[in-house]
């Protein structure tokens, strides 16, 4: 969710909150404060979306469908995902605040708040010094280093673009299974609709495809579906 292809600078945060109307304040507020801003309504959802992106942080809330705040945190520090997390909850007792922080939040937020004040706290957050899963995604000669963010073929470093490794680091994650389309979209454009009235996504595509020569690996176009990356 980028326009175009955004600079490594991008702020990119999780919000995961099951109701609407504070959701949409929320969602609002910190896109209006300069964040590029996913959203889910479940804990299930918001966990499979931190296995998928690289997020500079996560606002969760306590109570969701499908698994709870503390559950969501408890799963993504097992997973080795060290992005930071502000828990939100109406939750304000001492063993609450506990319990949050032991599964893994970095913070704790109680409702009613004030909006200015989690923005503070999100700051405070996004200064501390990364504390990054070192995770290398190997697919026949080709390495793509999540931290890093560099990938490299037989040992030698490939030139890709911002855009171009966001779409080679979710193929990658998602190999073998088919990448549709709408998701490519979802994650690499901050609007969505964008390169899906056109042919925006088969021309990164293509690039791409024509830098991985002798990787081991291609990107197969799946007729009415998407893409996939496959060892040769």
């Amino acid at each position: 969710m980028w326009p175009g292809d955004a600079g490594p600078d991008t702020v990119r945060l999780l919000l995961a909150e099951d109701d609407d109307a504070l959701r949409s304040v929320l969602a609002r507020g910190l896109r209006e404060a300069g964040y590029v801003l996913d959203v889910a309504s479940r804990g299930d959802d918001a966990l499979h979306m931190l296995r998928l992106n690289d997020y500079a942080a996560a606002v969760l809330d306590w109570r969701m469908p499908g698994m709870d705040g503390v559950e969501v945190v408890g799963s993504m520090r097992r997973m080795g995902i060290a992005s930071p997390v502000l828990m939100l909850t109406a939750r304000d007792t001492a063993a609450d605040r506990v319990q949050g922080l032991d599964a893994g939040a970095d913070d704790y937020l109680v409702k009613p708040f004030d909006f200015g004040e989690l923005l503070a706290r999100l700051r405070a957050l996004l200064r501390r010094p990364p504390a990054v899963a070192h995770t290398v995604l190997r697919r026949g000669a080709l390495e793509v280093d999540t931290a890093t963010r560099m990938a490299s073929v037989a040992g030698q470093p490939l030139r890709l673009t911002h855009l171009e490794f966001t779409l080679l680091e979710l193929l990658a994650r998602r190999s073998p299974a088919v990448v549709d389309r709408t998701a490519i979209a979802h994650h690499a454009w901050d609007d969505d609709t964008a390169p899906l009235g056109s042919n925006t996504i088969e021309v990164h595509v293509a690039r791409l495809r024509a830098k991985l020569a002798g990787a081991g690996v291609g990107i197969l176009t799946v007729r009415g579906s998407g893409y996939r990356l496959v060892e040769s």
